[in-house]
């Protein structure tokens, strides 16, 4: 199988060194943004070039996002056309409404766009030490069933726990709501300018059958992510509004 592996952590993350390696069996290419992407969402690049350097065989650095990983990859910079994206493997989960701003969703979901399984895969801790390899084996272990279980219109959101050895099964989720207590911190540098930091922690969301509640019982959640947003809200509300025109 010809799998393109990217991420939002940079080439030089070791999450997606232990998946080229679980993989070895196959044909894998690399393709990763050159400095880290996290929270850069779905950016494309639009209006200027982006720059492949070889650094490996069939291992490239990109300046772009993991969007563009992808989107570049396909549409003419390899030679080949991959059977499967991977995105991974994430320092940190990708739950919930946290989609929105993953740079890891969002080369995933760059691939399900273009008609193409994509599947994204995330740790759900940022403390050392990292048990990559048992994920990256999960992977593995699991790929051709992952192929299965894709169809159009959607990609995959894979989070694991970070054990050395999984214990508390598989489980099918839903997404969480993600709530964040976010403050700006400003500081006023010696020499003029004004800088502003973003910090904050997250407000616990768990409820049952979400991919919060699986991650946090140790087990290991597998989200099918639609593309294409379905709206909840009664219709008859929009139908019955009167908007005015001049």
């Amino acid at each position: 199988m010809r799998i393109l592996l990217t991420n939002d952590d940079g080439i030089k993350s070791p999450g997606l060194d232990a998946l080229r390696q679980s993989l070895n069996m196959h044909d894998v290419w690399v393709v990763a943004p050159k400095t880290e992407q996290s929270g850069k969402s779905h950016s494309v690049t639009l209006f200027e070039p982006v720059c492949y350097e070889q650094l490996d065989e069939q291992v490239f650095s990109c300046s772009g996002s993991p969007a563009d990983c992808v989107l570049y990859s396909y549409r003419g910079a390899l030679p080949v056309k991959p059977d499967i994206v991977i995105s991974g493997i994430n320092i940190g989960p990708n739950l919930g409404t946290d989609l929105i701003y993953s740079g890891t969703a969002a080369a995933a979901r760059q691939a399900a766009l273009m008609g193409y399984p994509g599947v994204a895969v995330s740790m759900s801790s940022f403390a050392a030490p990292f048990h990559f390899g048992t994920t990256a084996d999960f992977i593995a272990d699991n790929l051709e069933l992952l192929l299965e279980l894709w169809h159009l219109d959607h990609f995959i959101n894979i989070n694991t726990p970070n054990v050395p050895e999984f214990t508390e099964g598989v489980r099918i989720t839903g997404l969480s709501r993600r709530m964040y207590s976010d403050e700006v911190v400003r500081f006023d540098a010696p020499r003029g300018g004004t800088y502003f930091f973003l910090e904050g922690g997250l407000i616990a969301n768990t409820e049952d059958g979400t991919d919060s509640e699986c991650v946090a019982s140790g087990a290991i959640s597998v989200s099918p992510v639609f593309l294409h947003p379905q709206n909840r809200l009664e219709e008859k509300i929009y139908h019955d509004a009167e908007f005015k025109l001049r």
